[in-house]
């Protein structure tokens, strides 16, 4: 007679206060004076963290496999192997001044998931890993998203290997000092469904007063430089009316940008960040300004719409003014919408547990944006404190972290399946 307890799995939680020790005794390794933590990729620091996060892996049942990028999956077994994983993870590399939750979170919290469905006896039918991902800041090695951009082809092994630090020492080499150079090649490992909990970086959740961010894609990224030329004169004798002052043209343009953003809502973004001014000096009209213009938005189309809007004003600033205005791209990164199975998942796993919920775009990249060219991939936010991240301040509220942890249990249990 079989005297098991079957599982209520609705009734299913994590322990949040173990998944808050483990995020805060993770913290502990390159931790700041601030509260923050520098664990920067591939140091001897992440080699530790690393070490850590394994040993928990092992210690909760799960095999651990290394691939030759130092991306690291932690499994666990189902009932049927034959089936691809579904797949949760992030990052435990950070910025110089970086927080305690960035990417370390969605790492952890996949662990907690394992260790729940340990505690209780759930065998799922497809198997469950959690990944970390080499090299996602980008901080001392470029380019960013290291480890899952190799892993989906977006670049090859060689490249990565030949990144070099400020120090000269390149990738291959400080992997292979700390020993997490793995056998596997990357992107040989099986992918079904790919799943991220992520602090959403930004304050659109907090100030909505909602609990978790049923995300639906990041946004796609146009990068230009933008070079006003107009000509150098003395700034006391030269009249207003017959000066070629590039900086007053730039300045009408730069306005433009973040209007350009508001007339593309609710995710348009216009940023100017870098701005020169030549010759620099303060009794000198400027002759020539180069600045920065980031153009975002949620679907290739529409940032296909805002360069046309933005060159258009630029054209007519030009055409106003006598000066000439170039405007070229440096740079283009697709949006990644998120598949539909996997945005549906977490939001019925968002209501079914009575969180507070909203859909929600990243504006900042992840892993899961090159998971989503292989997989079908979701992810899920939470709030964090006044939308501040890659900051030693940064901070999240324990029933945030546990919320989030719980939508992704019940996400993945959606799609990997409960064993008869």
């Amino acid at each position: 007679m079989d005297t098991k307890v079957k599982v209520d799995i609705a009734k299913l939680r994590i322990d949040g206060e173990r998944l808050w020790a483990s995020l805060m005794e993770l913290a502990k390794i390159g931790a700041t004076p601030k509260g923050g933590v520098c664990r920067l990729t591939l140091t001897d620091l992440d080699k530790v963290g690393r070490d850590l996060v394994s040993r928990w892996a092992r210690e909760a049942g799960m095999t651990v496999t290394i691939d030759k990028i130092g991306n690291g999956f932690m499994r666990r077994a189902g009932r049927n192997n034959a089936l691809p994983p579904v797949v949760t993870g992030s990052h435990i590399d950070t910025q110089p001044t970086g927080g305690k939750f960035d990417g370390n979170y969605g790492v952890l919290a996949g662990i907690e998931v394992v260790r729940t469905l340990n505690d209780h006896g759930v065998q799922t039918e497809a198997p469950i890993e959690v990944a970390w991902w080499t090299n996602e800041e980008g901080s001392r090695f470029v380019p960013v998203m290291m480890g899952s951009g190799v892993f989906a082809k977006a670049f090859t092994l060689e490249h990565a290997y030949a990144a070099k630090d400020l120090e000269g020492k390149s990738v291959k080499d400080e992997l292979q000092r700390i020993g997490y150079i793995g056998p596997e090649e990357p992107g040989a490992h099986p992918i079904g469904t790919y799943f991220e909990t992520h602090i959403e970086q930004g304050p659109v959740l907090e100030d909505n007063d909602k609990t978790i961010g049923v995300v639906t894609g990041v946004l796609g990224i146009r990068w230009y430089d933008c070079t006003v030329t107009g000509m150098e004169a003395h700034a006391g004798p030269t009249p207003m009316a017959l000066r070629k002052d590039a900086m007053q043209v730039a300045a009408k343009l730069m306005q433009e940008v973040v209007a350009c953003a508001h007339r593309h809502p609710p995710h348009g973004r216009g940023t100017v960040g870098m701005v020169q001014v030549f010759p620099n000096s303060r009794n000198v009209i400027p002759g020539r300004v180069k600045f920065s213009i980031d153009l975002r938005n949620a679907s290739d189309a529409l940032v296909e719409t805002m360069d046309a809007d933005i060159r258009a004003v630029a054209a007519r600033i030009s055409q106003e003014s006598g000066l000439p205005i170039e405007i070229v791209p440096v740079s283009a990164y697709p949006a990644q919408p998120f598949h539909p199975d996997c945005i549906a998942a977490v939001a019925r796993a968002a209501e079914k547990l009575g969180y507070s919920n909203m859909p929600a775009v990243s504006g900042a990249g992840h892993d899961a944006v090159y998971m989503a060219r292989l997989a079908p991939a979701g992810m899920i936010f939470i709030p964090c404190k006044d939308g501040i991240s890659h900051n030693e301040i940064e901070d999240a509220k324990p029933e945030h972290i546990t919320a989030g942890c719980n939508v992704l249990l019940h996400a993945m249990l959606e799609r990997a399946g409960i064993a008869a």
